[in-house]
């Protein structure tokens, strides 16, 4: 004869059976995990998709073997303005000064050269998009772990997924600027809750020619390095670049660049700033350090 189970005996017998059940459930859950390709696809879209009206002024630190160079730089609304604020860690004399404020006047006394070299950034941006729309097709991924934060890549606190990549056989380069993904492996970081790319770490694994090898090649072993992060609320900005190249250009020309960039110290500006006004604003800034450099230095003497 059956004896019905109790309502008690009901409810314990319900728990038991329904946490592994949902043990089950989780892990079922956690085990379906997108390609990480479609990662790679929708951080691209989300790089492209949008133009960002904010600006800001930051710092340009670039080292070469020759030694470095500390830029000041802003953004505005017809091109790039930067001056040069220190060579090898130290500041430039009155002299010095006087003629980086001419080269840069240069683009506001004559509008043509202002157009050249907003059409010189535009062309670089455009290479740039090429290479980024490329990156989902060009290489093949693999989940390889987790990497945190350190609040010059991805945003603050956020885990990013790392995901290791190499050449895909199949894709074939539209053009000369994509080529050179072909030869390139590594691993890129990417911030999943802000579907944001906050690192490219590659190499050539091979010699690449670009131009179909008519223009020159890029030797193997080659590296490329390029972090980015949340620099203000919601808005990102490379931070780092990392270039060692070495190879020909035109088949004779020995081409070899070395160079590492930190780019600093965002201050947001008027969205609407011109050159003119950045470039004021520009002067405004390296004096109001070059006097905080004389107090400091008098203050320690």
């Amino acid at each position: 004869m059956e004896i019905p189970l109790s309502r008690l005996q009901l409810v314990r017998w319900t728990l038991i059976l329904a946490v592994p059940l949902m043990l089950c459930t989780a892990a079922a859950q956690q085990s379906v995990v997108a390609p990480p390709v479609e990662l790679v696809r929708q951080a691209v879209q989300n790089e492209t998709r949008t133009i960002d009206s904010a600006k800001y002024m930051f710092r340009d630190h670039k080292e070469t073997p020759q030694g470095s160079q500390t830029k000041l730089m802003v953004e505005t609304c017809d091109a790039m303005a930067g001056i040069v604020v220190a060579i090898n860690g130290r500041p430039l004399s009155p002299e010095q000064r006087q003629a980086e404020y001419f080269r840069e006047e240069r683009f506001v006394q004559n509008p043509e050269e202002l157009k050249k070299k907003q059409r010189q950034e535009k062309d670089t941006n455009e290479r740039i998009t090429r290479i980024l729309k490329a990156l989902p097709d060009a290489f093949l991924y693999e989940y390889d772990g987790t990497a945190a934060s350190d609040g010059r890549v991805g945003k603050p606190g956020d885990d990013l997924m790392r995901l290791k990549f190499r050449p895909n056989p199949k894709y074939d380069p539209p053009s000369h600027v994509e080529q050179v993904l072909t030869g390139m492996q590594g691993y890129i970081l990417v911030d999943p809750h802000q579907e944001r790319i906050a690192k490219i770490d590659g190499s050539l694994a091979k010699d690449v020619g670009f131009g179909w090898g008519f223009l020159g090649h890029l030797d193997h072993g080659g590296h490329f390095l390029v972090e980015q992060g949340e620099v203000d609320n919601g808005h990102w900005e490379i931070t780092r670049m990392g270039l060692a190249l070495t190879g020909k250009v035109l088949l004779v020309k020995s081409l070899n660049i070395k160079s590492t960039e930190v780019f600093s110290d965002f201050l947001p500006v008027p969205s609407t700033l011109t050159f003119a006004q950045g470039l004021d604003l520009l002067k405004k800034q390296e004096a109001t350090t070059a006097e905080n450099r004389e107090q400091s230095s008098e203050t320690h003497q």
